[in-house]
């Protein structure tokens, strides 16, 4: 499942859109994540999980920041992620099934807030690019 030039050329041209109101994807990716997926919140038992709270924007932040390193990094997505993956696996113990349920709410966040530049083809890239991201992040549980 490899990335051609041109689902890599989509994938830019949206996280230049996005990056523009990354906080705010952030932030609705994982509201979307909590309402649509209550288990995950275990993992968040300190935090404050209202719309809009601070705690869930920083977390927002981090997350579509890390999505934004690996799309500056999509040649070497291993390396990238490797931290990060590490991070998950072994000291935050997080569930694997929940980076792709993240993923589905990244998408949907994307797709609401640019119907018209998140075109099929673009979908379709942004769904392998993340598929990629979510197996290199549970390949450390193996």
């Amino acid at each position: 499942m490899s990335l051609t030039k041109t689902d890599k050329a989509l994938i830019a041209a949206i996280w230049a859109k996005v990056s523009t109101q990354a906080d705010c994807i952030g932030t609705e990716a994982l509201e979307r994540l909590f309402i649509s997926y209550p288990q995950t919140k275990t993992y968040f038992p300190h935090f404050d999980l209202h719309h809009g709270s601070a705690q869930l924007r920083g977390h927002g932040s981090k997350v579509i920041g890390a999505i934004g390193d690996a799309v500056k990094d999509i040649d070497n997505l291993e390396s990238a992620l490797s931290k990060l993956s590490e991070l998950h696996a072994y000291i935050l113990r997080v569930d694997p099934v929940n980076f792709k349920l993240l993923s589905h709410t990244i998408l949907v966040t994307i797709a609401a807030h640019f119907p018209a530049e998140f075109t099929a083809e673009a979908h379709a890239a942004w769904d392998k690019f993340l598929s990629k991201v979510s197996a290199i992040l549970t390949e450390k549980y193996r």
